[in-house]
């Protein structure tokens, strides 16, 4: 593979099915995009890797790890949130019209975030329960000062 094309790498990592596990998840998601320069906005990353870990720790029964998964692509990269529970997770489609979010509210953003944030985010079943996920386009390079100058 030539020297300057990046070479795809991923990370698995069980977290702590509790509210420990968001914390965790953003400082192993900003440690790993910063550590290979990956080509994906880091901060964005950071807050909808959050939001993932946050609903899989809300909304599904302890007990079972959830999983962290961070796939670096040539393209950007891919976050999934592994959980032991089947169901769906709410609408990561785009909202109908007149089905806005209440910005007032304490809950119920974070789906929204990852719908428009994310250059695209879905879920699947998994052999264990499901896994929720976003992917965000790399960030094209920025010219850097020119040699010599």
């Amino acid at each position: 593979m030539p020297p300057d094309v990046p070479v795809p790498a991923s990370w698995r990592i069980a977290l702590p099915h509790s509210t420990a596990a968001v914390p965790i998840a953003r400082a192993l998601i900003r440690t790993a995009l910063s550590d290979i320069d990956a080509p994906a906005d880091s901060d964005t990353a950071e807050l909808l890797t959050a939001e993932l870990v946050a609903n899989a720790v809300e909304h599904t029964l302890g007990g079972e790890p959830i999983e962290l998964v961070v796939e670096l692509l040539p393209t950007g990269c891919q976050v999934e949130v592994h959980d032991r529970d089947p169901a769906p997770p709410g609408d990561l489609s785009r909202p109908e019209p007149g089905c806005e979010v209440d910005p007032w509210q304490e809950h119920g953003r974070g789906l929204l975030l990852i719908r428009t944030l994310s250059s695209a985010c879905g879920h699947r079943t998994t052999e264990h329960g499901k896994a929720v996920w976003f992917t965000l386009p790399a960030i094209p390079a920025q010219p850097g000062p020119s040699p010599g100058s």
